[in-house]
């Protein structure tokens, strides 16, 4: 356990940060799951579905949640496998 005011300030912080991340991190992979669903289920949303889960990966690229190669790779995934599905 931290002694300095500073330290243990950064404790605190860190643990919410964790907790946002976490939390942007699960919606994220649902969204994925969720697309991954529609395309495979060939359902009549599976473009909305595939958009949806694109937002939410740009997201977490833009805050630093995933790398912004990590999320040009499922980007292309999930392209590839709505194409390949038409």
């Amino acid at each position: 356990m931290p002694n300095i005011k500073s330290a243990k300030k950064r404790v605190k912080v860190i643990a919410t940060k964790t907790m946002q991340n976490k939390a942007i991190n699960s919606e994220l992979k649902t969204e994925i799951k969720k697309a991954n669903a529609a395309i495979e289920g060939n359902a009549e949303n599976k473009v909305a579905a595939v958009r949806v889960a694109i937002k939410k990966i740009d997201q977490a690229a833009a805050k630093g949640i995933l790398h912004k190669n990590t999320a040009s790779r499922k980007k292309a995934a999930l392209d590839k496998k709505l194409n390949a599905s038409a």
